[in-house]
């Protein structure tokens, strides 16, 4: 089991936390609004409450809030975060839906990893899950996928554990590098959802043939 530290007070936070303690996890919860970290942890049962901008607890950092402010958070936490494995959920979609906020030969994750110490480990993971299906976890007959990308094997190791500690299946997909394409993943599920799926009820995932 993992001892986590989730960054923000959003559905995302609350459902990863929830399905979290629910596999056994460490969670401490930390937000800007230290009053709304404390009402989250209270009505999760289980979880505690950190501080902003102090070292986690556990080697495990989540960023659940949306990217306009993941690297800003990442820079302020500095080196509270030195041999931190950084899990960035975010998907950096630009308002219109057209494109992405960062530079064409990168990702949100690569991004973030540019604001982390050296020695952090960033991973990608959680992005193409939305909330609510993340919430409410995988059906009897349909696994609940989630995908990742790092360049570190033993912090992408210790996340695919945290995946599968929740009840999903992990898939590794990679180098950082991928996190560009499971964020085009994300802006694949918002295309889906506007346009002919028509709600946000689904989710995309691996089936194995033979």
């Amino acid at each position: 089991m993992s001892s986590i530290r989730i960054i923000g007070l959003g559905n995302v936070a609350r459902a990863l936390a929830a399905r979290a303690l629910a596999g056994g996890n460490a969670v401490e919860i930390t937000g800007r609004d230290p009053a709304k970290a404390k009402e989250l942890a209270a009505a999760l049962a289980g979880a505690t409450v950190g501080t902003a901008g102090t070292a986690p607890a556990g080697d495990i950092v989540v960023l659940a809030m949306p990217y306009a402010g993941a690297a800003a958070v990442v820079r302020e936490y500095g080196d509270a975060l030195r041999g931190k494995i950084i899990v960035d959920i975010t998907n950096p979609v630009a308002p219109d839906l057209q494109g992405f906020v960062v530079p064409d030969d990168s990702s949100g994750a690569q991004e973030i990893a540019k604001a982390a110490p050296d020695d952090a480990h960033v991973v990608k993971a959680f992005n193409t899950v939305f909330s609510h299906v993340l919430e409410v976890g995988p059906a009897e007959d349909r696994p609940l996928d989630v995908f990742i990308a790092g360049d570190d094997a033993r912090a992408k190791a210790r996340v695919s554990a945290f995946v599968e500690s929740l009840g999903l299946r992990s898939w590794d997909t990679g180098d950082l590098f991928m996190a560009r394409a499971l964020e085009n993943v994300g802006l694949l599920e918002l295309g889906l959802m506007n346009h002919s799926v028509k709600h946000a009820n689904f989710s995309l995932g691996i089936t194995l043939l033979g």
